[in-house]
């Protein structure tokens, strides 16, 4: 009885090359067309917004109106003096930072006991947090309006903080930070006499870096964005309102100059891309962090 060995086919490895480069090819068109999908409306309104409206042309001739043709920025310093932006720029940064700091201080001490603490309902009281990720934020604004009016914060921007500091993302995200933490470190901490908050400040927040990052980043987006509850908050005080809120209105002052309200929506949308750009590395690792 023989054995016949048969040598493997000499176009068996072109084809699988030809395969593994037309699945990278598929895959790099693909994600190339979701990128312009994502950016095509920035970029759009980034023309329009640099376009000088005096050397003619019309937003609507699609796509002509993407390519401008003079360049200036007399439409963000316009929109800027004549409507004032800087104090509503300054609201934003107000409500964004203090948000920003209470939404980390209060996830920081509420993950802290439910991730490393043992005391009875603590799976209870968690799941209760994480269910209340169910609930759209709409069905608190009456409620939160009527205390922030009983407390006389009504129309400050701390009324606008405070209810919403007590996120259950951010409970849930810097949970899992701490979780991920050898307890061994903690229980060398306790051996040389550190207390809880010792523990909490020196090791677990420090070890947790990225994830801070990225709950800060999302706390910062959707506090610069946020319009519905600051509008509500602040209806009784227009010159205390954010950007985000202040912004639309730029459709009633300019409501034939399409030029500058899209320079007053670059206004609002460069700062959080800046940041983000600048932390994008913490942020995904603090991602990777919440997965595990």
């Amino acid at each position: 009885m023989s054995l016949v060995v048969r040598a493997p086919s000499q176009t068996a490895a072109p084809r699988r090359r030809n395969v593994k480069l037309g699945r990278i090819i598929v895959r790099y068109v693909f994600l190339i067309a979701v990128l312009i999908f994502a950016v095509f409306p920035f970029l759009w309104t980034l023309a329009i917004a640099l376009t000088d409206k005096t050397a003619g042309g019309s937003i609507y001739n699609f796509p002509a109106s993407l390519f401008p043709k003079a360049i200036t920025f007399h439409n963000f310093a316009d929109v800027y003096r004549t409507f004032s932006l800087g104090k509503y720029i300054w609201n934003s940064v107000s409500i964004t930072g203090m948000t920003i700091i209470g939404t980390l201080l209060v996830s920081a001490l509420a993950a802290y006991p439910l991730a490393r603490f043992r005391f009875p309902g603590k799976g209870i009281i968690f799941a209760v947090i994480i269910a209340t990720l169910v609930l759209p934020g709409e069905t608190t604004f009456i409620v939160n309006t009527l205390t922030l009016k009983k407390m006389g914060l009504l129309g400050t921007h701390l009324g606008v903080v405070l209810p919403t500091v007590a996120a259950a993302f951010g409970i849930f995200l810097m949970r899992q930070a701490f979780l991920s933490i050898p307890q061994a470190l903690l229980e060398a901490a306790r051996l040389d006499g550190a207390g809880e908050l010792t523990i909490l400040t020196r090791i677990m927040l420090p070890l947790s870096v990225p994830s801070l990052a990225a709950l800060g980043i999302f706390t910062l987006v959707g506090t610069w964005n946020a319009y519905f509850w600051p509008m509500l908050a602040l209806s009784g005080a227009p010159d205390a309102v954010p950007l985000s809120v202040a912004v639309l209105k730029l459709k009633g002052q300019f409501n034939y100059d399409p030029f500058n309200i899209a320079a007053g929506s670059i206004i609002m949308m460069i700062p959080v891309l800046l940041v983000f750009l600048a932390a994008q590395k913490l942020f995904m690792r603090g991602m990777e962090g919440a997965v595990k």
